[in-house]
């Protein structure tokens, strides 16, 4: 569904019917169901546009109302990155949906604010947040780096410890420099999802 706006018409009505077939969302993946407690999600600004990040005042008091949020809906915050167009967290909780509804509430104030900061009412700043639960300690790990190691992967910085609205300060002052390589080098993203499938 991600790429849905490259699809022609007919790919569009396929993956339609299947999804309506299968009982599933029809434009995004369901909210996952089961047992695990320690979920990687993820939320982008709809079409990638930089909402978050239009200034760096903006993108700072985001991840402030960010982390209050799942600090008051989570037990744990592992690991997060707020980039201009999208954020990653790793936390765990006991209670998945009341995570994601405390997000989504986020989400609905935040449009509400930058909309009237930008004189832009009713445009639609969201698209939706999607939780994937952590399959495994080397999951967990390589997710870990995969958050951290963002803004790198967009071309925001060249040492993912320059980026500024991370946790990637205070994991190197929880684990040492020489940990964080040892992690790094261990639990390589390029590998994440070939294990544990």
């Amino acid at each position: 569904m991600y790429n849905w706006r490259k699809m022609n018409a007919e790919q569009r009505e396929s993956i339609l019917s299947l999804r309506k077939l299968q009982k599933s969302p029809w434009h995004s993946p369901p909210h996952a169901q089961d047992e695990k407690e320690r979920f990687h999600i993820t939320a982008s600004c709809f079409e990638h546009a930089h909402w978050i990040g239009k200034t760096p005042a903006r993108i700072s008091e985001f991840e402030s109302e960010l982390l209050d949020t799942l600090n008051g809906s989570s037990v744990k915050i592992y690991a997060w990155v707020v980039l201009p167009n999208h954020y990653h967290v790793l936390v765990k909780t006991d209670d998945l949906e009341k995570v994601l509804k405390s997000l989504f509430q986020l989400h609905g104030r935040s449009s509400f604010r930058w909309n009237g900061e930008d004189d832009e009412r009713g445009r639609k700043n969201w698209f939706n947040a999607l939780e994937h639960g952590i399959k495994s300690d080397r999951h967990f790990f390589a997710t870990i780096n995969y958050i951290l190691n963002n803004p790198v992967k967009h071309e925001y910085v060249k040492r993912w410890r320059d980026w500024p609205f991370s946790s990637a300060k205070q994991y190197l002052e929880d684990v040492g420099r020489k940990e964080a390589l040892r992690r790094w080098k261990e639990y390589d993203i390029k590998r994440m999802g070939a294990w544990d499938v």
